[in-house]
C-alpha cells in the first residue's frame, strides 16, 4: 500500500493529512479545512483521483484563507512525493480534459522530480485580486496548485480555454487534476519510467 501521513504545524496552520493511493474504498475522503468551498474542491480531487484522502486544518482563516489553502497544497504535494517513493512502476504521466457545463479544463502532469506550474485560465475573475467564488478568492486556486507542484516536484499544466461561471471553472480544474493524478500514479510496470533510471 502506497501511503503517506503528513503533520504540518506552523504559526499559521496546523494540518494533518493522510493519503492512500491504493485504497479499494471508493469515496474514502474527509476534508475539514475551515474553508467550505475548498473542502468541496478537495472532495473532487479525491473522488475523481480514486484516492483515500483525509485532511484536517486549523488555520488562521480569521485573517483570510490564503495560508490554509497554500499549506494544504504543500502538505498534499509532500504526501504525493512520500507515497510514490522512488516511483518504480508508475505510469508517471497523466492528463485529463473535463467539461463542467459551459467550462472546459485541461490538465497534464508529469511526476518528473522537477517542479513547474503553467496556469492558463481564460477568466478575468481568476486574474483579478478581487475575484470571488462566494467568499473564496479565485486567485487561491493557482496558489494551491503552485504549492502542490512545488512539493510533489511535478510538472503541472492547467488550461481553461473557455468558461464563464467561476465555480464551474474551478470544479472542472480540480476534477481534471484528480483524474490526471490517478493516471500518473497507476502502477503499470516494474521499473522507473525514465532513461536516467531515477526520478
Amino acid at each position: 500500500m502506497r501511503t503517506a501521513t503528513i503533520q504540518r504545524d506552523t504559526n499559521e496552520t496546523r494540518i494533518k493529512l493522510d493519503l492512500n493511493l491504493d485504497s479499494a474504498k471508493t469515496g474514502d475522503y474527509r476534508h475539514n479545512t475551515g474553508v467550505g468551498f475548498f473542502d468541496h474542491m478537495l472532495d473532487h480531487v479525491a473522488r475523481h483521483g480514486r484516492l483515500a484522502l483525509h485532511i484536517t486544518c486549523d488555520g488562521d482563516t480569521h485573517v483570510d484563507d490564503h495560508h490554509t489553502v497554500e499549506d494544504v497544497g504543500i502538505a498534499l504535494g509532500e504526501a504525493i512525493t512520500q507515497a510514490t517513493g522512488d516511483k518504480r512502476g508508475i505510469e508517471r504521466y497523466g492528463s485529463a480534459t473535463v467539461p463542467m457545463d459551459e467550462s472546459l479544463a485541461r490538465v497534464a502532469l508529469d511526476l518528473s522530480g522537477r517542479p513547474a506550474l503553467v496556469f492558463r485560465v481564460q477568466s478575468n475573475s481568476f486574474n483579478d485580486p478581487a475575484g470571488k467564488i462566494g467568499t473564496f478568492d479565485t486567485q487561491l486556486v493557482k496558489e494551491f496548485f503552485n504549492a502542490v507542484a512545488n512539493h510533489a516536484k511535478m510538472n503541472l499544466h492547467i488550461e481553461v480555454p473557455w468558461g464563464e461561471n467561476n465555480h464551474h471553472i474551478a470544479e472542472a480544474v480540480f476534477k481534471a487534476f484528480g483524474r490526471s493524478l490517478r493516471d500518473a500514479v497507476k502502477v503499470t510496470g516494474d521499473d522507473v519510467p525514465s532513461t536516467k533510471g531515477t526520478l
